[in-house]
């Protein structure tokens, strides 16, 4: 899934404009023409709609894969298009298109294709399912969604690769709390247990014992997902219940540039993150 990963990184997701299949394809198409590196006059998009008028790329579920071949040399690439009203696209189980992933194919990176589209298919055909695509009210939290199939998907892959998932999802929950980038992020865990003192377990000694110290830091990330404590700005990912009356709470701590007791009013929660219920 790593050029699945490479096209969030990028930028390449977006929102397509319209619902129509064609141009959804030539959209994307022009997108990965786009990119630098990519020799002047490929024709991404003339192959595209050739080869989806041989034959539906569409995978069920609401997701489509339509690819371009090619013989010239290069790196496998992919593009990918949201469409909030879903496309008319052909589908096998009849369902409207929400989520075309789009590649280009260079003959000596079509292994690597065929690992990741069989990947991607594994996943998102799973009987336990994921949270569907036409559910999703913006792009931001179609973004997280899909990180979420890229960790799915890469239980087994090289740590290297489920590292830069873990910055890219940083990176989002920074811009989206308003937080200029870079900023120094850490990934953290908090250990909220009844009457007794707060655990907090991370690879950064400031982040443990500031946050420790933090006695109310986890009713404000039950109240409104994310809290200013102690030059940090801690933005609330997930939460599991255990028992007995014990919640672990996945969080990101982000280091502010000044002190949060003169920073302004919390932005809204991040998209894609929830107060524990």
């Amino acid at each position: 899934m790593k050029t699945l990963l490479a096209a969030l990184e990028e930028g390449r997701l977006i929102e397509l404009p319209e619902n129509s299949k064609d141009q959804a394809l030539q959209i994307l198409g022009s997108l990965i023409e786009a990119i630098p590196g990519l020799k002047a006059g490929t024709q991404v998009v003339e192959s595209v709609l050739a080869r989806e008028r041989a034959a539906s790329t569409a995978l069920g579920l609401g997701w489509a894969c339509p690819h371009a071949r090619t013989t010239a040399e290069g790196e496998l690439l992919c593009a990918i298009g949201w469409s909030p009203a879903g496309i008319a696209y052909g589908a096998p189980d009849g369902r409207p298109v929400r989520l075309v992933v789009m590649y280009y194919i260079p003959d000596a990176q079509k292994n690597a294709y065929l690992k990741e589209i069989s990947a991607l298919a594994r996943v998102i055909h799973k009987p336990e399912g994921l949270q569907p695509l036409d559910q999703a009210p913006d792009l931001n939290t179609v973004r997280i969604r899909l990180l979420d199939i890229i960790s799915a998907a890469m239980e087994t892959d090289v740590p290297e690769a489920r590292a830069r998932m873990i910055r890219l999802e940083a990176k989002q929950a920074a811009v989206a709390a308003g937080v200029t980038w870079p900023a120094q992020i850490a990934p953290c865990a908090l250990l909220v247990r009844t009457g007794q003192a707060l655990i907090v377990l991370a690879l950064d000694r400031d982040v443990v014992a500031q946050l420790e110290a933090a006695a109310d830091l986890p009713a404000l990330l039950a109240k409104q997902g994310q809290a200013d404590v102690a030059g940090y700005r801690v933005l609330l990912r997930h939460a599991v219940a255990y028992q007995p009356d014990r919640v672990l709470y996945d969080c990101l701590a982000l280091k502010l540039p000044h002190n949060p007791a003169t920073s302004a009013a919390l932005p809204p929660p991040v998209a894609g993150t929830s107060p524990p219920t």
